[in-house]
């Protein structure tokens, strides 16, 4: 047994090793707090980037793979890797932790505290996209979601007491749910191992019984898509990002939503192929619920972080239905639409979050001509606005004409509202951006400030990666192709 010194451990445990470092910081030095927050963070950014440059795209499959035995007896290694879908999300999520860390010097109370969980939650995150072990896959998971609890009920806003319990509760029924679906799964395989690529293999050539399967997978389903978040299980999480303090907001909505699509794609329907095939075709009825009624509810709303929170719900719908169509365009749009949906969420909360802590108040209709007064920001939440809408040249609208091309011939019923989803983001959006930056400038906002030097670079990042790979889809397309003929190989 050695210590694992690869670069995607170092990707996962450097916040790991930041959040142990900042328990020993002295109270009150919140000024080095920040800089080994922010240290171990960008050295997550840099690996990330380096994975998606290095990635060999002729080779394909898991890269980069380390693994270590920890519990022969019951099949449990420490087993990381990357590959084609997972070393883009974790160049997602990364992009959104280093920007959240910015972000969050704004944070004045508790900091020490406030950065130790924020670490441990980044640190959860990248161990879930790097797992290949579904043991520490359960165990990354649960350790992404517990310092969700305190950094909303401690430093949140209004109704944080209430969004923290009612996420806990959804977040730890799901976990449950999907916990019974794993048991199932290892006990009913027979192969006594929890190892990830293993198991693949071999229910390949041994499938569970295609009964059992129908019967396992909604565990699954289900206790994953409490997180992505699923109708209509996903009423906590526009609570959650309405509650949350700016930086959390941008992973809640960036990076943690997607943990549940991911899990779906890379347990779910890979271990439980034939459930796959009979339940897909209600996951796409189900998409359109998120994609339909997210956007009904965001279009009611008043409070801009639900405006948001909502069209968050209804956007993941889409990422649903390009599971669903499992074809190969389906689920390239999907992944790249977790990718550029993380990004340009992350682009807007930031920027409300800059607005709010200078007005301390979300409510669009008592913001009103803020474009003149800080233009810096106003446009940067436009920008964000427009790519939600589906605008071209945002990576947004790449990936959702892919989704719409793959459901089609699947779901053509679920691709026409899908399009008329799309209508329904553009009037809200456009509705909100009106109302909150254009029109006179109320009175109350004249001392508003835009952001500094420093306050752009984490905007400025977000807008370089939602922007490139808008203009150059294929530097990440290419990337997740290599992936998903393996899914969709058990899936035959």
């Amino acid at each position: 047994m050695g210590i694992p010194m690869g670069p995607v451990s170092a990707l996962v445990l450097s916040p790991i090793i930041g959040a142990i470092l900042l328990m020993m910081v002295p109270q009150g030095r919140d000024k080095w707090v920040r800089w080994i927050a922010t240290a171990f963070t960008a050295v997550p950014l840099l690996i990330a980037l380096h994975c998606v440059y290095h990635y060999d795209k002729v080779l394909g499959g898991y890269q980069c793979l380390e693994k270590i035995s920890w519990i022969p007896t019951l099949g449990i290694n420490y087993q990381v890797g990357l590959d084609g879908i997972s070393v883009v999300l974790v160049l997602l999520h990364s992009l959104c932790s280093f920007t959240g860390v910015l972000v969050s010097y704004r944070v004045q109370k508790r900091v020490k505290e406030y950065y130790i969980f924020y670490l441990l939650l980044i640190g959860g995150v990248a161990g879930v996209f790097a797992s290949l072990d579904l043991f520490f896959f359960y165990l990354f998971y649960e350790m992404a979601v517990i310092p969700m609890f305190p950094l909303i009920g401690i430093w949140g806003s209004k109704d944080k007491e209430y969004a923290t319990m009612k996420l806990t509760l959804y977040l730890t029924a799901g976990a449950v749910l999907a916990l019974i679906g794993l048991s199932i799964v290892y006990l009913a395989s027979g192969a006594q191992s929890f190892d990830l690529i293993f198991l693949e293999r071999y229910l390949m050539q041994n499938p569970l019984p295609t009964q059992l399967q129908v019967w396992v997978f909604p565990f699954l389903l289900f206790g994953f898509g409490v997180i992505a978040p699923m109708w209509p299980l996903h009423s906590w999480s526009p609570l959650g990002h309405a509650s949350a303090p700016s930086a959390v907001s941008m992973l809640h909505a960036g990076v943690l939503m997607k943990l549940g699509s991911y899990a779906i794609l890379r347990i779910a329907m890979q271990l439980l192929p034939a459930g796959a095939q009979f339940w897909m075709p209600w996951v796409a009825i189900i998409a359109i619920m998120n994609i339909l009624y997210g956007g009904f509810v965001a279009m009611a709303q008043k409070d801009i972080k639900f405006t948001i929170g909502y069209s968050s719900s209804s956007h993941m719908g889409y990422v649903l239905l390009g599971l669903a169509c499992m074809n190969p365009v389906g689920l390239n749009g999907a992944v790249l639409l977790m990718f550029a949906h993380g990004i340009m969420t992350a682009l807007a909360f930031a920027a409300i979050g800059h607005i709010y802590d200078q007005t301390h108040t979300r409510i669009t209709a008592e913001w009103g001509g803020l474009a003149r007064q800080i233009p810096f920001v106003s446009t940067l939440f436009i920008m964000a606005a427009m790519a939600s809408s589906g605008l071209p040249g945002f990576a947004n609208f790449v990936s959702e004409l892919l989704i719409f091309f793959a459901s089609w011939n699947v779901y053509r019923w679920s691709a026409l509202a899908a399009i008329f989803g799309i209508v329904t983001t553009a009037f809200y959006m456009l509705r909100t951006v009106r109302t909150a930056f254009f029109g006179p400038l109320n009175p109350k906002w004249a001392e508003l400030k835009d952001a500094t030097n420093f306050e752009k670079i984490p905007y400025l990042i977000l807008l370089a990666a939602l922007m490139i790979v808008g203009i150059w889809p294929r530097s990440l397309l290419e990337i997740i192709s290599t992936a998903t003929p393996n899914i969709l190989a058990h899936l035959k």
